[in-house]
């Protein structure tokens, strides 16, 4: 192991991390003064000259030269006589300057140096990432699948530096294997155990929002701008936008010619439903364009409490809850409002269509009670549980519990 060598070692290093040439320096010369001062207590006398392009390292030790009785400390003074070995014509008072080999200090020594010298570059890198991916917090990154968890994914970008996707990041139906390709947003970035940790999420409404200014140029050039978003992750999504410019639909460049853009953006997000919105801060038609695909016939707004009661036609309420409540739950969060819905002039409804019962009665169950002629709810609650049951191939305990919903809606 010599001088040379560590250097060497070192330039290898850095052409794989991309560290600045002085930067590099400075982390040189750090540690050899460390060494220097570990072997002579201290490196104010010592010179040191590298040549970081060539792998070329020289340190040089400059002392006085004494006469021999007046030496008191041999790091910094060196005796005439001893000079004069080198070069005869030496006088007192001169400055005799010798260049130290670092393979003189011990092979122990010089291995305690290359650990501490890799030390410090591994320092140096992690700061590197943190910072790198400090200011990339809310980007979207690109990586390859490099070992997959029950917990999380361990992605490697270009750099093969280590990110994370944790299982509750991810969208439900995502499923990973070895060498795929993951495109995510970067959520935060974290130090644990004094090595930055950077967390990714797919399921972030900030995603959505970077894959819109990818695929949207209104949106990335900043003529269309992304009001709010929310998401139930992998199911559904709303995105509030607003164009500054009268002339661009915002709804209509955002989905793009026969939904060319919108259908990229669902197939990354597993075919996750996406209404784009037009905002407004008329607050009543906010909320009537939030429940889309429901078209609502009136709204009552209570802001003291945060409510609004939103009235629709019979077969419009299961359009506005949606499948598993998911379309007013996103409405709410979108408005800023607890939506309650309920079917207009209710009191007056006489009957309501089976198909409308969709959420909460198993569509094979639907299908059986119309195989006897029973479309809607009264003509199902026309006929008494034994009827039912002698009629159909419907168990007692699943009539008693079709006719306690259809029975709850009418009353």
């Amino acid at each position: 192991m010599n001088g040379v060598n560590l250097i060497e070692s070192f330039s290898e290093f850095k052409e794989l991390k991309n560290i600045d040439r002085e930067t590099m320096m400075s982390i040189l010369e750090d540690v050899f003064r460390g060494m220097i001062i570990k072997e002579f207590g201290t490196d104010e006398n010592f010179d040191f000259i590298i040549n970081v392009e060539k792998g070329d390292l020289e340190i040089w030790r400059n002392r006085s030269i004494l006469l021999d009785d007046d030496i008191e400390d041999d790091n910094l003074e060196i005796a005439l006589e001893e000079a004069r070995k080198v070069e005869a014509d030496f006088e007192v008072g001169e400055e005799f300057s010798e260049e130290i080999q670092i393979e003189d200090f011990g092979r122990r020594n010089v291995l305690s140096m290359r650990q501490t010298l890799m030390g410090k570059i591994m320092d140096l890198e992690k700061d590197h990432i943190y910072s790198k991916y400090k200011e990339r917090v809310g980007e979207i990154v690109t990586g390859e699948v490099y070992q997959v968890w029950k917990k999380e994914i361990l992605i490697l970008d270009d750099e093969d530096n280590e990110l994370i996707l944790p299982k509750s990041e991810q969208i439900p139906s995502d499923y990973f294997r070895k060498g795929d390709s993951v495109k995510a947003v970067v959520a935060k970035v974290d130090i644990r155990n004094n090595n930055p940790q950077i967390i990714l999420s797919r399921s972030a409404p900030e995603f959505l929002e970077r894959l819109f200014e990818q695929e949207v140029p209104e949106v990335f050039d900043g003529l269309i701008t992304i009001k709010k978003i929310v998401r139930s992750p992998g199911d559904r999504a709303k995105v509030a936008v607003e164009s500054y410019d009268d002339r661009v639909d915002p709804v209509g460049a955002c989905v793009g010619m026969k939904g060319a853009r919108i259908h990229s953006i669902v197939r990354e997000l597993k075919n996750e439903n996406i209404d784009v919105i037009n905002y407004t801060s008329n607050e009543q038609l906010m909320i009537a364009r939030a429940l889309s695909p429901a078209k609502v016939s009136s709204i009552n707004i209570d802001k003291e409490n945060g409510r609004a009661d939103v009235f629709l036609k019979a077969d419009q309420v299961s359009l506005a809850i949606g499948k598993g409540g998911h379309n007013i739950k996103l409405a709410g969060r979108l408005v800023g409002y607890e939506l309650d819905v309920y079917r207009e002039n209710e009191a007056e409804i006489d009957d309501i269509d089976l198909e409308e019962f969709a959420d909460e009665i198993d569509s094979w169950i639907i299908d059986e009670l119309k195989s006897i002629g029973c479309d809607t709810a009264r003509s199902v609650l026309e006929l008494d549980e034994g009827q039912l049951e002698k009629r159909t191939d419907l168990e007692k305990e699943t009539v008693i519990e079709v006719i306690r919903i259809l029975r709850e809606e009418l009353e």
